[in-house]
């Protein structure tokens, strides 16, 4: 109904713990959209021009907007939407836990472990998710420009190297990029030791965390 809007940032509000409302003005009009954090944060100030990609929805007749950064978004947000037990709020909370591309290798290569650290997101709605929407990501992936990598631990040792990570603190998508960086720019093989592939992402990790601002 509502592909885009086109206009100007009028205000951005916590609403909730995870609830972030973007009002937009259009043409004189103010719009609220429910946008993800990650979205929110990357926004210009109040008074800059932005193109938000929108979804529309109703629910207990009331109506709704969502706000995304891209159509690529918009469509996973509305592939994770067609799971059942998974709502707007769930799905959101995958699309600001990951990267969009690591969320979709995630689903994909069924990581369970990676897909439990959005908030409200349980073994078993992870499991269906995997399972409803593999087949259909492999191919949307194709139109939508995203190539799962095959770099990481071994499938065997990965469960057991995010666990550790996750328990030292560190977010998914924090533990998702280390082990891309270990693979592609140190050439860790994938079948190395769990402690060495630990070793490896702890030493990048905490050197990004000195060198942050």
């Amino acid at each position: 109904m509502i592909s885009y809007l086109k206009g100007i940032v009028a205000g951005i509000q916590n609403v909730g713990t995870n609830r972030v409302i973007l009002t937009l003005e259009v043409n004189g009009m103010g719009y609220d959209l429910q946008v993800p954090q990650r979205l929110a944060k990357q926004l210009p100030t109040t008074g800059d021009l932005v193109q938000i990609f929108t979804h529309y929805q109703v629910r207990e007749e009331v109506p709704l907007l969502y706000g995304f950064s891209s159509p690529a978004e918009r469509d996973l947000f509305r592939h994770l939407l067609s799971v059942s037990g998974v709502g707007a709020s769930l799905a959101i909370a995958l699309l600001d836990t990951l990267e969009l591309p690591d969320l979709v290798q995630a689903i994909i290569a069924a990581n369970i472990q990676i897909l439990i650290q959005a908030p409200g997101v349980g073994k078993k709605i992870a499991e269906r998710i995997c399972l409803e929407l593999k087949a259909k990501l492999i191919e949307w992936r194709k139109s939508a420009g995203f190539f799962v990598a095959t770099e990481g631990p071994a499938p065997g040792i990965l469960e057991e190297v995010q666990m550790t990570l996750f328990a030292l603190g560190y977010t998914a998508h924090e533990v998702s990029h280390a082990l891309h960086v270990v693979s592609e720019d140190i050439g860790l093989p994938k079948d190395a030791y769990v402690e060495d592939w630990i070793k490896q992402a702890i030493a990048h990790l905490s050197s990004s965390e000195q060198v942050s601002p």
